[in-house]
């Protein structure tokens, strides 16, 4: 089941949060690539680790941007997008189509995920006044469960729940959507809950 054990006011606590940092995402990507960009959270939801495998489906290649968590609520911050999304955010950036990920493409997309990552997670930290520091962005391209068997599950003991923010990226009347993870180490979210004031 989803959102187990988590009510209606710590789900519009997070939604806030999250709106706000996809704001501020929005506003760092829209000046480095000189054009207007908004970001949208159309949805936020807590939901089981196992969730994650079966909403993108674990055999699909997908592209991961992974930044690691440290501080006050240590975890791992992984932004999923298909790879003709991550082409797409490429093109947009660099003013050209790649038809594969190119060593500027993956620069690229470390970038859009240290602003992303670092948007939500100083957000966080702005409403919970808990320290959060996120590390240096990774890119990995492959099937989502190896993203995620190789990044999460061999790194150390994680949390049941997932921060689930699925987001929207509007420029020039196209959608790029994504999903970010925020899957943390046992504790950190009920302590970023609690910080909140909505544990």
């Amino acid at each position: 089941m989803e959102n187990m054990e988590f009510n209606p006011v710590q789900l519009d606590a997070l939604k806030e949060v999250g709106n706000i940092g996809a704001g501020n995402a929005a506003t760092a990507l829209s000046q480095i690539i000189n054009k207007k960009i908004d970001m949208t959270v159309p949805a936020v939801n807590i939901v089981p680790f196992d969730t994650v495998f079966s909403r993108i489906g674990g055999e699909e290649i997908v592209v991961g941007v992974i930044v690691r968590v440290l501080g006050d609520t240590p975890g791992n911050i992984l932004f999923i997008f298909e790879k003709e999304v991550a082409l797409d955010f490429i093109e947009i950036l660099l003013g050209q189509r790649e038809e594969e990920i190119s060593e500027m493409g993956n620069s690229v997309l470390c970038e859009i995920g240290n602003i992303i990552s670092g948007s939500f997670m100083n957000a966080i930290a702005r409403f919970t006044n808990l320290l959060i520091v996120p590390s240096v962005p990774a890119v990995s391209c492959d099937m989502l469960g190896a993203i995620l068997s190789t990044t999460f599950i061999e790194s150390g003991q994680f949390d049941e729940f997932v921060l689930d923010i699925e987001t929207t990226f509007l420029e020039s009347g196209s959608n790029i959507s994504g999903h970010f993870y925020y899957i943390p180490m046992p504790g950190s979210l009920d302590k970023i809950l609690g910080a909140l004031g909505v544990k």
